[in-house]
């Protein structure tokens, strides 16, 4: 599991320049952002978590580990797609995981070109595939590629937390959370990551 090198400069400039954040990276003194350093699982897991809640996704996550004997493009290609049904998996997903594993089997995916793009760049490539929208795109950016200033607007626990904190639980709309994250620059991953662990203390590792 890698920590992302930039992880420390983050949290200490976002504690100088933000009283929630400051608060929150003290409580969370320690943790950090990691990665597992494997695309197809990330992009794996981020499918199987769309729509879903962090609980559901795990669960849903540990069938498919005991289900198939590695989460691997070649096993989840292979796999018999009713197998993956009774893992909690909604016939939708099953078609996006094994469309998924076949473009990385067959090689129409080239993971070593994507460092060469920008975010939006490498949201537009990723959103090519079946499946993946622009969410499952940034989670892919912010916990394989590690990019460091990525803002998921639509990501409903980044939603709920910053209504928490900044707005009194009502609701923001996307145009004030934005406003509100301008200050984060260029760390809003990272910020985002503790706004998660508002929600949830246990990281969820994609």
């Amino acid at each position: 599991m890698t920590i992302p090198s930039y992880w420390k400069q983050a949290s200490r400039e976002l504690a100088q320049q933000d009283r929630v954040l400051r608060r929150l990276i003290k409580i969370h003194s320690g943790m950090a952002m990691r990665s597992r350093g494997d695309a197809f699982m990330t992009l794996a897991r981020s499918i199987v978590g769309q729509q879903i809640s962090l609980k559901a996704a795990d669960s849903v996550w540990k069938k498919l580990l005991s289900a198939v004997p590695a989460i691997s493009a070649q096993h989840i290609a292979g796999a018999d797609s009713a197998e993956l049904r009774n893992c909690g998996l909604s016939s939708n997903k099953v078609l996006y995981l094994q469309d998924l594993a076949q473009s990385f089997v067959n090689g129409s995916l080239d993971v070593a070109e994507w460092k060469h793009l920008d975010d939006d760049e490498l949201i537009a490539e990723l959103t090519q595939v079946k499946g993946i929208g622009r969410w499952t795109a940034e989670m892919f950016l912010i916990f394989y590629m590690m990019r460091p200033d990525v803002l998921p607007l639509d990501d409903l626990g980044l939603q709920r937390a910053m209504s928490m904190h900044y707005n009194n639980n009502r609701p923001l709309s996307k145009l004030k959370m934005r406003a509100i994250a301008k200050e984060w620059t260029p760390w809003r991953s990272v910020a985002t990551w503790y706004l998660w662990r508002s929600l949830d203390p246990i990281p969820v590792e994609y």
